[in-house]
């Protein structure tokens, strides 16, 4: 079996099953991919697990199908195999009930304990497909194997996780390992399906990768080939002003600090010049720790305005440390009018929880350039509490506010989501706990202004920016600081641009 983890397309369960559609009306029958899906979890065991007594349980549907080729293999090489069995076998259908006519062994019953006595559990319960909460004995099985600590192997989905969202349904294994196959699921990659799935393995089973032509995926892993194409190179002959003048907007004397981390990651991603907009009274702060970064004076939406007016500024971030209220509104505004490529975080998102239908006129407006806007969970549910509190998952929530607001949305957490107004999404999994530290974001948002500012299209600038910043806290390791992110970057960036 073949590798398909690095691949970036993300199908839902519905496209997934599309995709195995196509392929068996190409010709390949289901039973060859249910056969090559079980091989490779048979092959996954036996490469990381040593041999012993294995539990296998099965489903009515088709991942009940992979638990009975799993098994058949498992025996085959010898391994001591029991295999349980949710629902009657005579219902079984299709391609699951061939694989069961192919097993030799016993089946039994599932019961509470079918993983009694087992030194591994292989899940075939449910996969990714889950349509329901699950309860019952289903339930109380997870319960009892969860408890007793044994290693479970989940087939293409710890049962209990929503393929689509990563939530969980009632209960759910917490598994070792996982083997999906042709790609991976949202819900491997979202919180907190991503914490059960353990080690996550892609495998190809057989489908034609052309298939994708037709399904047409619109989400992805956030990975480099998703965007390397337009992330922008040094060129020999470039020279700062071709770079990018970027504009990060300060608060007042006693909150600048944030401003100036968002500040050094625009410079260290590569924008050509940075400067600070300072009202008058955090000037003498913002200068006492300021070099390489520019500094100019502003006292309100009509100085901002003037400073834009040099077409060169070309990108502008407002939010971090601006405080809330009419002043960052009127600034906020300003900047869009402008038409400069534009980043909105922290209190200018919330500063618009009132009335966010303001924003999103304005975004909308004749003048206004790309906009990014980097909120994390509480900001979301401020900007967009209909969307927010409307029970769907993280990538789905996303999607709908950048489609409502006509801005690329990127929503921060371990599993940060950036999406386009167009459906276009994209789902971190690189990001690690170091992060979580104040003025992590702020620094993530002065990477997508220092990215705009060169020109990268604003959906792009923001899955490289959100990847770049998971390399840095990566890089760094524990005891990571917000001041460190930008100082990794240049490690982080020497290393891509080799690669790409």
């Amino acid at each position: 079996m073949t590798d398909a983890t690095d691949s970036t397309e993300l199908l839902t369960v519905d496209e997934m099953t599309r995709a195995d559609a196509l392929t068996i009306g190409r010709g390949t029958p289901g039973i060859v991919l249910m056969e090559n899906a079980g091989r490779a979890v048979a092959d996954a065991i036996v490469a990381r697990f040593s041999q012993g007594p294995v539990s296998v349980l099965c489903g009515p549907g088709n991942n009940g199908g992979d638990g009975f080729v799993v098994a058949r293999l498992l025996a085959e090489r010898g391994w001591p195999v029991t295999l349980f069995l949710l629902g009657a076998r005579e219902k079984l259908k299709g391609d699951a009930a061939e694989a069961a006519d192919r097993w030799p062994g016993a089946v039994h019953p599932l019961g509470r304990d079918a993983g009694q006595g087992a030194s591994l559990v292989v899940d075939a319960i449910f996969g990714a497909g889950l349509a329901r909460d699950v309860d019952g004995v289903a339930a109380e099985i997870i319960r009892r194997i969860g408890e007793a600590r044994t290693p479970v192997v989940a087939v293409d989905m710890p049962s209990g996780i929503d393929g689509n969202t990563g939530k969980i349904r009632g209960a759910a294994f917490a598994a070792s390992l996982t083997v999906t196959f042709f790609r991976a699921k949202p819900g491997h990659l979202l919180l907190p399906g991503r914490l059960h799935c353990g080690e996550l393995l892609v495998r190809d089973i057989g489908i034609d990768g052309q298939v994708l032509d037709e399904v047409e995926p619109r989400t992805f892993v956030n990975e480099p080939s998703l965007w390397v194409p337009v992330f922008p190179r040094p060129r020999l002959d470039s020279h700062k002003y071709t770079r990018g003048h970027a504009v990060v907007v300060s608060g007042d004397a006693s909150h600048t600090g944030a401003a100036r981390l968002a500040a050094r990651g625009a410079l260290r991603a590569g924008a050509g010049l940075v400067t600070v907009a300072s009202p008058p009274d955090a000037m003498s702060v913002n200068a006492a720790h300021l070099t390489a970064i520019m500094l100019t004076s502003f006292d309100g939406a009509d100085a901002l305005t003037k400073i834009l007016e040099d077409k060169r500024r070309n990108a502008l971030l407002i939010g971090p440390g601006a405080g809330i209220g009419w002043e960052t509104r009127d600034n906020v505004l300003a900047a869009l009018l402008s038409g400069a490529a534009t980043v909105l975080d922290a209190d200018a998102l919330t500063s618009f929880a009132e009335i966010p239908r303001d924003l999103f006129v304005a975004i909308k407006g004749y003048f206004a350039g790309p906009v990014v806007m980097t909120p994390h969970e509480g900001e979301f549910a401020r900007l967009f509490p209909t969307i927010a509190g409307g029970g769907a998952g993280k990538l789905e929530r996303a999607r709908l506010a950048a489609a409502e607001a006509a801005a690329v949305i990127v929503l921060k957490g371990p599993d940060t989501v950036v999406a386009a107004p167009d459906g276009r999404a994209a789902i971190a999994r690189n990001a690690g706990p170091e992060l979580a530290t104040a003025g992590s974001g702020d620094v993530l948002g002065g990477v997508v202004l220092g990215l705009l500012a060169q020109g990268m299209p604003p959906f792009e600038a923001a899955c490289a920016a959100v990847w770049l910043h998971g390399e840095a806290g990566d890089c760094f390791g524990p005891g990571l600081i917000s001041e460190d992110l930008a100082e990794m970057l240049p490690a982080v960036l020497r290393d891509l641009l080799r690669r790409i």
